[in-house]
């Protein structure tokens, strides 16, 4: 069936959709409010709506929120190649300064959290606070799939389906992309998603390249770890984390389980807070988004904030 063009991801609101280029990329950034840059990098299989709460609730707290669609994905543009986390953390480095900052607060759910740790060891300078969202430490995540085939590696299951070529985007966007709704329903906790976001998630992944550049993500994470590519960025992600982290996880996440997570802080040499989000799945911020938005306001408004 014919995919949806990427207009059906400027949604209307409190918010300004600019067009953003960074390295030779041309980005859809969504932003609202005045003060600290957030930069708000969503995950699989969503794209900005991921943080349409946040980009009311941050303005309100005096911050700057910017929520953009990775590169593939929404209205941003879908190069064939990039899809590794380094490219995407040079991606997103490059969007700070292309939105005139120095530096900026990163939060990341999902692979936007994988990618949020990968740019916090490969561009410290730009990433003054990291918030990661149901995303445990790259390192820590090839760990408990490998330690843990009961557990972490059945939960990643769709991952190793992705490495398949053609077949899984075919899958994602058949019959206006059920299965996305399917995921979203299986990795939430009850009673989200709403009606809304649950159509235009669907909508957004049949615009043409969405889905393959959202899978290309996944099978890079796969099939580097034995080739030097891979090696190198494990070795390099060994690195200390250096500035202040908050990890969110919902409590039922049946995704990445919160186990999974756990572990992360021992490569943050920063204050490191861990807190799970009672009553929510792989989307605390959307399912339960007062819960997720005291904790990170409560994190970003405390001066050294230690556990």
């Amino acid at each position: 069936m014919p995919g949806h063009s990427s207009s059906v991801v400027e949604v209307d609101g409190p918010w300004v959709h600019r067009a953003v280029s960074a390295g030779g990329t041309r980005f859809h950034v969504v932003e609202a409010g005045d003060g600290p840059l957030v930069l708000f990098l969503h995950g699989f299989p969503e794209f900005w709506w991921s943080w349409h709460n946040q980009l009311v609730s941050m303005p309100a707290a005096g911050f700057r929120a910017a929520a953009v669609d990775l590169r593939g994905h929404g209205a941003s543009d879908k190069p064939p190649r990039g899809y590794d986390l380094v490219t995407l953390a040079g991606d997103a480095a490059g969007l700070v300064r292309a939105l005139g900052e120095a530096n900026a607060i990163v939060v990341g759910h999902d692979w936007g959290g994988l990618l949020a740790w990968t740019m916090a060891v490969y561009h410290p300078k730009v990433v003054q606070r990291l918030g990661v969202v149901s995303a445990p430490h790259p390192l820590r995540l090839r760990q408990a799939i490998r330690s843990d085939p009961r557990g972490q590696a059945w939960a990643a299951r769709h991952l190793f389906g992705y490495q398949l070529p053609v077949w899984p985007e075919r899958r994602l966007i058949r019959d206006d992309a059920a299965l996305i709704g399917k995921l979203l329903h299986a990795w939430s906790g009850p009673g989200w998603p709403d009606e809304r976001t649950e159509r235009l998630v669907r909508q957004a992944i049949q615009i043409p390249g969405a889905a393959h550049c959202a899978l290309e993500c996944h099978r890079w994470f796969v099939r580097s770890q034995p080739r030097p590519d891979g090696i190198r960025y494990a070795h390099r992600m060994r690195t200390p984390i250096q500035v202040p982290t908050l990890q969110l996880h919902g409590s039922l996440d049946p995704c990445v389980l919160p186990i999974s997570a756990q572990g992360s802080g021992r490569y943050v040499s920063a204050p490191y807070r861990w807190k799970l989000i009672e009553g929510a799945g792989h989307f605390p911020h959307e399912e339960r988004p007062r819960a997720f938005d005291t904790q990170l306001l409560n994190w970003l408004q405390d001066p050294e904030p230690e556990r």
